[in-house]
């Protein structure tokens, strides 16, 4: 099954001198933003996910919402129907409890079983408050203004080669210290945009938000990928 995820980021040419003179600086704004996300619970968001595919040159726009406990690596993520007489449809869902994902295409009535460390290879979404603690390189760039608001801007590189990204740009709202949006570039050249719309912290869930109900998907056929 083809799926969707949400990659992205532009190589863009930084010597070892400016790594060393900003890195403090980004780890001070990213150590903000992370610390005010896990002081929530459960976090509720709305995004807006552009796909610009450089190989056919067009554009698809989607959106969804995430559902993440920012004390584990649960979370749900729904991507709803392009249809606007049916956006509210959900079409794809990517959940995990932390230990298995579960990735369900509604139109092909598959789900792919994997487990999380499995399924790394491609970008978390869960990970997008706190991922520069593990396994990135960062910098802050400078600030940008956008609508009367101030963003602060720091890329993250994967210090793991073999990952299908390369660069993740993350906006920051300097007033809010929350994430705006995380920009990828894939290794494939295609460019991918989450932005959040919304931040609803602390929002009550039941437990299996968390976990994929095969049962209550009749005619699903599950491909168990671990």
């Amino acid at each position: 099954m083809k799926k969707i995820t949400l990659y992205a980021f532009l190589l863009l040419g930084i010597t070892t001198t400016a790594f060393a003179q900003k890195d403090a600086e980004a780890k001070a704004i990213l150590n903000q933003v992370s610390a005010k996300y896990k002081a929530f619970n459960i976090v509720k968001s709305d995004f807006t996910f552009v796909i610009d595919n450089q190989q056919d040159q067009s554009t698809i726009t989607q959106q969804g919402t995430i559902v993440v406990q920012s004390k584990t690596n649960k979370y749900r993520l729904s991507l709803y129907s392009q249809d606007p007489t049916a956006k509210t449809q959900v079409v794809q869902e990517i959940i995990t409890d932390g230990r298995t994902q579960w990735t369900y295409n509604k139109k092909d009535k598959e789900v792919q079983v994997n487990k999380v460390d499995k399924a790394d290879q491609n970008f978390n979404p869960a990970q997008i408050f706190t991922m520069y603690e593990k396994g990135y390189k960062y910098i802050y760039t400078g600030s940008e203004t956008l609508k009367g608001r101030v963003y602060q801007v720091i890329d993250l590189t994967p210090e793991d080669i073999d990952k299908s990204y390369f660069k993740i740009r993350l906006m920051i709202d300097k007033t809010k210290k929350q994430i705006y949006s995380a920009l990828i570039f894939d290794k494939s050249g295609n460019k991918y945009n989450y932005t959040i719309n919304t931040f609803t912290p602390n929002v009550q869930v039941p437990e299996n938000t968390f976990t994929f109900d095969a049962k209550a998907h009749p005619g699903v056929e599950v491909v168990d990928l671990r």
